[in-house]
């Protein structure tokens, strides 16, 4: 079974992954949300299974990364062989985000990380919370670990309404909105049904 990442094991992938293209002359910016980030700015310890990518940067500008770019699927699969990784410790399964768009000023609150040719752009706090706020309505949890992750990141009711507003962004449905309600609810949001949006 592959090893799990906690956060030294997970900078020492990265170190190994930023070398290993740096000797091959390749820079890459890419953007990173999710457990792996919230472990590397220290908001959270337990240990994941890989690092989500939502985007590369080029000239500034985030472009959806469907999938990874070779040269960077190239280094994963060489870290994954060296250190006894899940295959897939670098993947973009949540870019789908990137279509209905991030929370605006995502890029002016991200932390910059670096290692060799490899730079992180991790997502901040608030947008965490709406990222883990969307995720934890999305699979109808309020108990599981991107609610535990939510609680970490100690939101105030002012932050997960606006949150909520922006995950109605990615889903109007009134079922959605159900859920919403009730995860606000389960965080001490007071009249939350009254916050949201109508669904539609």
């Amino acid at each position: 079974m592959s090893a799990l990442l906690n956060k030294a094991r997970l900078r020492e992938a990265l170190e190994l992954a930023g070398n290993y293209m740096e000797d091959r002359g390749i820079t890459i910016e890419v953007v990173g949300i999710g457990g792996s980030a919230l472990l590397l700015l220290g908001v959270i310890e337990r240990p994941t299974q890989d690092l989500d990518l939502i985007a590369v940067v080029e000239s500034g500008t985030y472009l959806k990364l469907d999938e990874l770019p070779p040269v960077l699927a190239e280094t994963r699969d060489a870290v994954a062989a060296h250190l006894d990784l899940a295959p897939d410790w670098i993947n973009t399964e949540p870019s789908h985000v990137m279509d209905h768009g991030l929370p605006i000023g995502f890029a002016d609150r991200s932390f910059k990380e670096t290692y060799g040719s490899l730079t992180l752009h991790l997502a901040g706090r608030f947008d965490q919370i709406c990222l883990k706020l969307h995720a934890a309505a999305d699979r109808g949890d309020s108990k599981g670990k991107h609610a535990h992750d939510l609680r970490a990141l100690a939101p105030t009711a002012d932050e997960l309404v606006t949150a909520a507003r922006w995950a109605q962004t990615h889903d109007p449905s009134p079922g959605f909105r159900s859920v919403l309600v009730l995860v606000l609810t389960d965080f001490g949001v007071e009249d939350a049904d009254s916050e949201l949006v109508p669904g539609v």
